[in-house]
């Protein structure tokens, strides 16, 4: 048998073999790791739990509730996927200087295809009104000092949206002498017309129709 100095030697030997390789799996502690927790870890300590969702505050969850002009573009744009709020704004305020200068031209076939048979009906009276008494109107548009939508609804398949324009132009109107018996060739005016448009939102053609105005008018 082997005496007991040897067998010492070998389970010494033994023991540092075991706490070498024990270093090399662990690796050195510096002292500053984080502390394991208590509890044993489970399967799902390995998966990173997403944070908690996040409840919006009354006062700032988005809402059309309190906002009528907001819960109809709401409305028209379910109804409509095509329709984009500031594509419909700028092109409002296009057919708004296009519709006042044939208005102030007295360009009918101009004005056909933008207005409703009722809004034609009203512009096309004016026209003749002016045509007889021999007037003509000189009109410049200038610009916009402001445009917004300040109603919207979906009425039926029909959608309707209203818009006031804070708008400059110089329009004079001139007899058949050429006397300015209104308005003026130099001066600015500044107006606020609020004006309608409506669409049908099942219909192929894309165009808005004018079919309501109030405000001032070349």
């Amino acid at each position: 048998m082997p005496n007991s100095e040897v067998i010492d030697i070998l389970l010494i030997a033994l023991a540092a073999v075991f706490l070498f390789r024990l270093y090399t799996v662990l690796g050195r502690r510096t002292g500053h790791e984080r502390q394991r927790p208590q509890s044993a870890p489970n399967a799902r300590d390995n998966v990173v739990a997403p944070p908690d969702r996040v409840a919006l505050k009354p006062e700032s969850a988005p809402s059309t509730a309190n906002d009528p002009v907001a819960r109809g573009l709401l409305d028209v744009k379910l109804a409509d996927k095509t329709f984009e709020t500031e594509h419909f704004l700028s092109g409002s305020k296009s057919a708004y200087e296009l519709i006042l200068t044939a208005f102030a031209a007295g360009d009918r076939a101009g004005l056909r295809p933008l207005l409703s048979d009722e809004v034609y009906g009203a512009f096309d009276s004016v026209i003749k009104s002016r045509e007889e008494r021999g007037e003509n109107v000189a009109f410049t548009f200038v610009g916009y000092k402001d445009a917004k939508i300040v109603q919207a609804s979906l009425k039926g398949r029909m959608a309707e949206v209203t818009v006031a324009f804070g708008a400059q132009f110089i329009s004079a109107t001139t007899d058949r002498d050429g006397k300015v018996v209104e308005g003026d060739t130099k001066t600015v005016r500044e107006v606020t017309d609020v004006w309608t448009f409506a669409r049908d939102v099942r219909a192929r053609d894309p165009n808005w129709m004018l079919v309501a105005t109030s405000g001032d008018l070349p």
